[in-house]
């Protein structure tokens, strides 16, 4: 494979892995909003716990992505 080919395999993988962490960012802000409308104090809690878990993946996916971090073993 020519080096071209490799790094335009990179920016695609790169452009997923950024698409991917903006859907979980907007997934979770989905939500977030949902969770203040919710009128059940439950219902509520369970959102914001969702939405919190998927803003820390988001995040983690994003280091992983940037090479800031290594997933645990």
């Amino acid at each position: 494979m020519t080096e071209q080919g490799t790094t335009q395999q990179a920016m695609t993988g790169q452009e997923a892995a950024h698409r991917h962490v903006e859907q979980l960012r907007e997934q979770a802000h989905r939500l977030a909003d949902d969770a203040a409308h919710a009128a059940d104090a439950a219902e509520r809690g369970r959102l914001e716990e969702r939405a919190r878990q998927l803003e820390s993946d988001s995040d983690q996916e994003s280091m992983m992505a940037a090479g800031d971090i290594y997933p645990a073993q």
